[in-house]
């Protein structure tokens, strides 16, 4: 196991590498709502063999390996790293630089989607069908005809992180069916966004609309959006500089995560409306 972009020590082995670790480290005791996530940070941190950043590539691969618990992904993501890999690929890990990134105060709302909020007979909740929205997002695209990136690895990560209340999602509902959502992970006053999908016009922005709300109700800074895309930008993402991203992660990690599930309400809509 090792990473791309660093050197090797006097063995030839390379430095940093990211090893397997021999069994899960322990969850963190989350069966109270409202427990933080600091022990599972703390675990990671004691085991935290990622290499520095500016070793990543170009592209922004950092390291190769390693394992998917709970703890690993607490800890990637608290240093602005995060795992992206396709089937039959080692479990690849990626810091680009630069970041894209949203605001939820800057979320841009056309006029048809702001007619889709009010028109379209959507209705929302948040961490209701987690599992739902994961699979729904693993599944295949009519524009792309590769295997999901959503592995069984890495679906059952995120299932361990909502377990924990790390990691939530946004539902849109019509006529009692899931026609789109998102999933993430929330991790100090940052929200990293994973994936999202939709199966009816505008439903994947409706629920980007409604994490937007429900962060700036809750204070969080931005929603890492790791790459660019013109969708993204379209809806108001922008690009910033790994080291600020770094930065405004670790300013947010001041303030305890709270291990908690949430909750919607309508007010957090009105101002999109």
């Amino acid at each position: 196991m090792n990473f791309p972009g660093g050197s090797r020590d006097e063995s030839g082995n390379p430095r940093g590498g990211i090893a397997a670790r021999p069994g899960r480290l322990p969850l963190c005791e989350a069966a109270e709502s409202g427990d933080t996530i600091e022990p599972m940070r703390q675990q990671g941190q004691k085991a935290n063999d990622f290499p520095p950043l500016e070793f990543a590539t170009p592209e922004g691969l950092l390291a190769i390996g390693g394992d998917l618990s709970p703890e690993r992904l607490i800890e990637a993501y608290s240093l602005g790293i995060f795992p992206w890999y396709n089937p039959g690929q080692p479990i690849l890990w990626w810091s680009p630089d630069p970041r894209a990134v949203l605001y939820p105060r800057d979320l841009k709302i056309s006029r048809s989607l702001r007619k889709s909020l009010r028109n379209r007979g959507f209705s929302y909740s948040v961490d209701t069908a987690f599992e739902a929205i994961i699979d729904a997002c693993a599944e295949p695209r009519r524009y792309d005809t590769r295997e999901s990136w959503i592995t069984a690895d890495m679906r059952r990560a995120y299932l361990d992180l909502h377990h924990l209340r790390v990691a939530h999602s946004v539902e849109v509902w019509r006529d009692r069916a899931l026609v789109g959502g998102l999933y993430g992970v929330a991790l100090g006053r940052v929200f990293f966004g994973e994936s999202m999908f939709s199966r009816a016009n505008d439903a994947s922005k409706c629920a980007l609309v409604v994490l937007a709300g429900l962060l700036i109700d809750r204070g969080y800074r931005l929603i890492d959006c790791q790459i660019e895309s013109s969708h993204l930008a379209s809806l108001g993402a922008r690009l910033i500089p790994r080291r600020t991203f770094v930065e405004t992660v670790k300013e947010g990690l001041t303030t305890p995560s709270r291990c908690e599930h949430w909750t919607f309400e309508y007010r957090q809509l009105e101002p999109y409306l």
